[in-house]
Formats: C-alpha cells, sequence, structure tokens
C-alpha cells in the first residue's frame, strides 16, 4: 500500500489513478465530494481538476483488500447463526439480530480478534436477549485496507468457534409451584405476569400449583409436571432464609440438587437454582423471590433468557453474575424487553 499526495495540477495518466482510495473527506463549496475510503472512477477525475489543494490518497498493492470489502468477509467470518451482515456504511459492516434470542459473544476470540493490527470488532455484551433487527455487532477495518494475510488470520481465528451469534429461543414447557397462599387479584396478577413473560419466548405454563408449604406436597406436585413434560419448574413464594421450607426440603425428595444457593447481584440476591438430572439435559428448577414475581429487572429476569435459549447454567455462571450485579435502573438494557417484539435501527 503506497501512500501519496495527489496535485489536482498534475492528475498525469487518468488510467492511473482508476481504483486510488482517498484517505481522507474531501470537500469544495459546502459540500463533500469523496470520503474516506472512496476508490476513484472515471467520473470522478473531472471533480478532482477542479480542487485547489493537493489530496490525501493511497495506491493499493495486489496483496491489499481494501475496507469495504475486507469489512464483509470480517462480518460474515465473525457472525454465526442468528445473524445477518448488512452492506457497509463508511466501512462498518453491522451485524444484526434475525431472530428474537440470546446473543452469544466469545470474549476470549474477540480480544485475539482485536489484537491484530487494522482489524476492529465491536459487540453488544454477552447474553443481551435482543430482538429482530438489533444491531448485535459491527466489523470494521480501520485503515483504508488491509493485508490479505491479516485478514486470513482474522477469518482462521473466527473459524475456530463462533464469536457472534443469536441463539433462538425455544418454546419450553413451564411449570409452576406457589406455596403462598396467593389468593384474589394477588393470584391473578401473579399469574398474568409469569404467562406474559413466558409467552415473550414463545414458552407456555403447563399449569400453576397452589400449595401449602408442605415438602411431601411440594415433591409430589414436582414429580406430576415431570412426568406431565415440564423443561422447567419455577417455584414461587416460602421462605428462602428458613432452612425448613417445604419447596428446599421438596428437591432431594425428587432427586434434585441446588447449583447455588443465594446470587451475587440485587435485586433477587435470594434467587437460587436447582437442578433435577435427566438422560437428555437436567431439568432446572428456580424460584421466584417476592420481588421477582412481578419486577422485570431481577436475577430472575437476568437468568431466563439463558434457560429459554437451551443453555445449561451452572456455579460459575451465577458465580459471574458478581461482576454488574447491582441492577440498578441504568442497567434497564439487561433484561427483556417483555413488550416489544422487533426493532429495527438504522447503521
Amino acid at each position: 500500500m503506497e501512500a501519496f499526495s495527489l496535485d489536482p495540477s498534475h492528475l498525469g495518466d487518468p488510467g492511473a489513478l482508476r481504483g486510488v482510495v482517498i484517505a481522507e473527506e474531501v470537500r469544495a463549496n459546502g459540500r463533500r465530494l469523496f470520503s474516506k475510503g472512496h476508490r476513484l472512477g472515471e467520473g470522478d477525475l473531472a471533480l478532482l481538476a477542479d480542487l485547489t489543494r493537493p489530496v490525501h490518497a493511497v495506491r493499493l498493492g495486489p496483496n491489499d483488500v481494501h475496507e469495504d470489502a475486507a469489512g464483509r468477509r470480517l462480518a460474515v467470518a465473525v457472525g454465526a447463526g442468528g445473524v445477518t451482515a448488512r452492506d457497509p456504511v463508511q466501512s462498518r459492516v453491522n451485524l444484526v439480530a434475525a431472530t428474537k434470542g440470546l446473543l452469544r459473544v466469545d470474549a476470549g476470540a474477540l480480544l485475539r480478534l482485536n489484537r491484530l493490527d487494522g482489524i476492529a470488532v465491536f459487540t453488544l455484551p454477552d447474553r443481551v436477549p435482543v430482538l429482530p433487527g438489533k444491531i448485535v455487532a459491527g466489523a470494521k477495518i480501520t485503515p483504508v485496507a488491509v493485508p490479505e494475510e491479516m485478514l486470513t488470520a482474522a477469518e482462521a481465528i473466527a473459524g475456530e468457534s463462533p464469536v457472534v451469534e443469536v441463539k433462538p429461543f425455544r418454546p419450553l414447557v413451564v411449570g409452576v409451584i406457589t406455596t403462598e397462599g396467593l389468593a384474589g387479584k394477588t393470584r391473578d396478577r401473579f399469574r398474568d405476569t409469569v404467562n406474559r413473560k413466558l409467552g415473550w419466548y414463545g414458552a407456555r405454563v403447563l399449569r400453576f400449583v397452589d400449595l401449602p408449604g408442605d415438602p411431601a406436597a411440594v415433591a409430589a406436585a414436582m414429580a406430576d409436571l415431570l412426568a406431565d413434560g415440564a423443561e422447567l419448574i419455577l417455584t414461587g413464594g416460602g421462605n428462602t432464609i428458613d432452612p425448613l421450607d417445604g419447596t428446599l426440603l421438596a428437591l432431594p425428595r425428587v432427586g434434585a440438587t441446588m447449583v447455588k444457593f443465594g446470587a451475587a447481584a440485587h435485586p433477587g440476591s435470594m434467587f437460587w437454582l436447582a437442578e433435577i438430572a435427566r438422560p437428555d439435559r437436567p431439568v432446572p428448577i428456580f424460584n421466584l423471590a417476592s420481588c421477582s414475581m412481578y419486577s422485570q429487572a431481577t436475577v430472575a429476569d437476568l437468568i431466563l433468557p439463558w434457560f429459554m435459549a437451551g443453555e445449561r447454567v451452572g456455579l460459575d455462571d451465577l458465580a459471574a453474575l458478581g461482576h454488574g450485579g447491582l441492577l440498578d435502573r441504568d442497567m434497564a438494557w439487561r433484561f427483556p424487553p417483555y413488550d416489544a417484539a422487533a426493532t429495527a435501527e438504522e447503521d
């Protein structure tokens, strides 16, 4: 790649200028004539001849890839399932969610990519629920061109595992057990909230079961839900700080093991997660603390999208919630937009 100053008064052979890349924004008479990265064509030469100052330009070598073409290749390489690449805008190629789902970003691969000269890939944070049309990542070549070997190195890193993908939500069958004696408008409000949230994912409630806090009764209800096809069980009510709470005592009766009691986040720190082993995949059980039963900005709402995308949630996943676990109003972007079905963002 050869950089030089293009003198409009001495353009020389017009054929030799075709394909030369303008390296700066060029304006005249209050309007933009050329954007950075513009490749000169035959129709541009007359515009150049009218300029009164030199223009910074680059002549690409046979091994150089122009920023637009390189940006497309980079975006295609890092984008996996559930995303589509748009056309370049000022050499930036956006990746857009093609489906409602959970955004997954391989932060390690992203770090390796961005250590390469001229390569820039930027994303939303990992594990954010997104809607179709949401811009989830951008790929850009920071100079006007990049050597082929650098782009090939980036493609090799991206080829090792998905860097950016949106995992679609699965229509899980969910059982809900409450032991708080909910009745009347309170019970209706709780059920409406749960139905609305689960319906946003395409999931459905198998049934709601209201019980006293008796371990045997709760265990029997869990067993019945599992027998009828429940893939996730939510529990509400009870007293999570009481070691004799009926739901907690029911867990070992159905073969459930506790993954983590308590979450390093607020609100919702009294969240707990257990799972029941199954031949294909475990069935998770977790509680909806009092604040989780009606709010949409608690630990339960952070984690529910993970399960709905078919992910298994382990101890390290829950422990990592502590980084960013202070869920104040500024964290609203991390939670599912339960009242929306799609978005359309401009580049």
